[in-house]
């Protein structure tokens, strides 16, 4: 994935965990949300930028 599609993806499991309707769906979309901030960073360190989104939990 490109990093603007992360970034969305990113942007949607945030709501999603904000708006999740059980401690189930929150914590999936949360997981999700960590997985995406990974491969966001990995992404931006491979490209020398830095990522605001490193070490932050949804």
């Amino acid at each position: 994935m490109d990093l603007n599609h992360l970034l969305a993806r990113h942007q949607i499991s945030l709501m999603r965990v904000r708006a999740a309707a059980s401690p189930e769906a929150r914590h999936a979309h949360a997981g999700l949300t960590r997985g995406y901030a990974t491969r966001i960073a990995a992404l931006q360190s491979r490209s020398g930028a830095t990522s605001p989104l490193a070490g932050r939990a949804a």
